[in-house]
């Protein structure tokens, strides 16, 4: 897309004036006298960066000048030899080409929240000498845009002493708080160059299987925060079937517009801005470059507004996405650096995790590969390594994400975070995590390992599933971080409904036996539970359980129906479940218990539609179902 514009006889230019744009229109190199040694120069961010600027400052280098930049694209000059002794890059946010730069002392990286850098610039803490900016043209009254690019440039438009601005009719005239008056500006360099492209590497199967863990937990009418990556874009494409969706991000990217066009994004149920995409950065190409000109749909707004926490919290059932490197078993996560030397930066990632956190409804999700390095690491690892950041505490973290699964963390111990962790860990390393964990005292020694670290989990058996009044139930192999909701399960039921309904599996709900119950091989062993939404709240609705005589290629079977659940058809949808796992294990059959007098029991098994056969014996018949026609 190009977007031709003549600038000559510019009538229409701040109001009529002309000699405005005469005035202050100069070739880039003439505009670097503007720049003298000792400045401190903003450059602007990503897609936005002025390009033929950038590009004079390389060819005829000023003396002694600190560059300032939020992200980086194309060649740094301080990166190049020849410049390093003219040039000292200060990077927020660590692009490709700056990693090796930082990590050799030869520019430097400031950590901070996104949120805060603007003030950076308006208090003078850290004071602007010139800010190099790209905009589109000006208006009939002589306003230019910072299109894709609002983000901390506003801010270093506002506060730095003198503005250069690249004018280039390329750039998106992007509407919200992203403009410049051209009074403001004290050189302008004419530009006509497509915008850097910054398009993602694609997304992987394991990015697609995590982006399907993250997808679950995103509800209609949610507002999403979603950053860069193949694991962002893989999650766009699994919120297809979401309704009403909103977005209030820092960074918009192509698959936006795909959910826009699907009707999946409307922002109706917006509690701020509602109707709007509020973003304060873009990147992408052309088709997104086009999108979002002129576009009342999309607000861009500085970052000390879309990631303002206390702003972000505004919005209900604030939903954000945010990737790491690393995580502990205790929860803390770095996403900035490790020790191999600073990666990226802090970014916007804690500003929404806190964000989301307080917001009504809200959920902080944090999505990693499980492994790196060529799966040589694990990146779920007992400690951070020595250099690594704590990028969002473990006090504010709530849900982590790999492919194998989602770890909940909110309001848990230490011992709940660590068997979670291990659990989405890849296979490979669990066993490893596991010992970590016990000689860390994070879990006690006598902790059951086979589930966690010789089986897999049987995610091919969870189905969400509608029960007799309509409602839908998840049915769910369990896992061992189920024990805290399966002993509150047990409670529920005063001990002699417990006995009558689990006999010898569980006869009460003493932490010993949970942990055994919820610590299974998933083969001879299997346990579903029925989990339900009540308000904000998730609450097992029952459960059901197997164990294998392998002699006899029978199985003992029981199931439990909380009291108030009971007539829904939770009972019927477990048996289900039960049956299903059983068949394609080859089980050959299933022997019950139930007391002469529970009814409901006798019904529910006698009508499960396959051969039963029961024997009586002191009150108790034992019930045998078979699977298949061998006797």
């Amino acid at each position: 897309m190009e977007r031709v514009q003549s600038y000559e006889a510019k009538e229409a230019v701040a109001g009529g004036d002309e000699a405005a744009w005469r005035r202050k229109a100069v070739s880039p190199y003439q505009a670097l006298a503007h720049i003298h040694p000792g400045d401190r120069v903003f450059i602007g961010s990503a897609c936005g960066t002025p390009s033929r600027l950038v590009k004079a400052l390389i060819e005829c280098p000023v003396a002694d000048v600190e560059l300032v930049n939020l992200l980086m694209l194309g060649v740094a000059p301080s990166v190049k030899e020849r410049l390093a002794g003219r040039y000292r890059f200060n990077a927020f946010f660590l692009s490709e080409g700056l990693r090796d730069a930082v990590r050799e002392a030869r520019a430097d990286y400031t950590p901070i929240s996104l949120s805060e850098i603007p003030g950076l610039f308006t208090s003078g803490r850290m004071p602007l000498d010139v800010a190099l900016v790209q905009v589109s043209p000006p208006d009939a009254q002589g306003y230019m845009s910072l299109g894709v690019s609002v983000d901390i440039t506003k801010s270093a438009a506002v506060s730095a002493c003198r503005v250069i601005a690249e004018v280039n009719p390329n750039m998106p005239r992007t509407l919200g708080d992203g403009f410049l008056h051209i009074d403001s500006i004290d050189a302008l360099v004419e530009g006509n160059a497509s915008l850097p492209v910054l398009s993602s590497t694609g997304e992987s199967e394991v990015a697609r299987r995590i982006a399907m863990n993250a997808a679950d937990l995103i509800d209609d009418g949610s507002t999403i925060q979603v950053g860069y990556g193949g694991i962002p874009d893989a999650l766009l494409l699994y919120l297809r079937d979401k309704k009403d969706l909103g977005v209030h991000t820092e960074v918009v990217t192509e698959g936006v517009i795909d959910l826009i066009e699907a009707g999946v994004i409307t922002g109706k149920r917006k509690t701020l801005n509602a109707g709007k995409v509020v973003a304060s950065l873009a990147v992408g190409g052309a088709r997104l470059w086009e999108a979002i000109h002129d576009n009342p749909l999309f607000e861009f707004r500085a970052v000390d507004y879309t990631n303002d926490p206390f702003v972000i919290a505004q919005n209900e059932k604030m939903v954000s996405i945010n990737s790491a490197l690393e995580v502990d078993l205790t929860g803390q996560v770095c996403a900035d650096g490790t020790s191999a030397g600073f990666y990226s930066g802090i970014g916007g990632h804690l500003d929404f995790v806190r964000g989301a956190s307080r917001s009504a409804g809200g959920k902080a999700i944090i999505v990693l590969k499980s492994t790196r390095d060529g799966e040589s690491a694990s990146r779920i690892v007992p400690s951070l390594q020595e250099g690594a950041g704590v990028t969002t505490p473990r006090g504010d973290i709530h849900y982590v994400v790999t492919e194998w699964g989602v770890a909940d963390l909110y309001g848990k111990s230490i011992r709940e975070r660590a068997l979670a962790l291990i659990s989405i860990a890849h296979p490979a390393f669990r066993e490893t995590l596991l010992q970590e964990a016990k000689n860390r005292r994070y879990l006690p020694p006598d902790q059951p390992e086979l589930s966690l670290t010789a089986t897999r989990y049987p995610e091919e058996f969870i189905r969400c599933v509608e029960i007799k009044d309509g409602s839908n139930v998840l049915i769910r192999p369990i896992r061992p971080t189920d024990e805290p909701a399966m002993r509150k399960l047990f409670h529920s039921f005063s001990s002699e409904y417990r006995f009558y309904r689990f006999f010898g599996y569980l006869s009460g709900p003493d932490p010993g036996k949970a942990s055994k119950f919820v610590n299974i091989d998933y083969d001879g062993e299997m346990a579903f539970v029925a989990e339900e939404k009540r308000g904000d709240r998730k609450q097992f609705a029952g459960a059901a359980c197997y164990s294998l005589d392998r002699d006899s290629g029978l199985a003992e079977a029981a199931i439990v129906v909380r009291d108030d659940e009971e007539g829904r058809g939770v009972g019927t949808a477990l048996g289900a479940a039960l049956i299903r796992a059983a068949e394609q294990r080859g089980v050959k059959g299933f022997v019950i218990y139930v007391r002469d007098t529970n009814t409901r029991a006798w019904r529910l098994v006698s009508g499960c539609g396959y051969p039963v056969t029961s024997k009586w014996e002191d009150g108790v018949y034992a019930m045998t179902m078979r699977l298949n026609d061998e006797s």
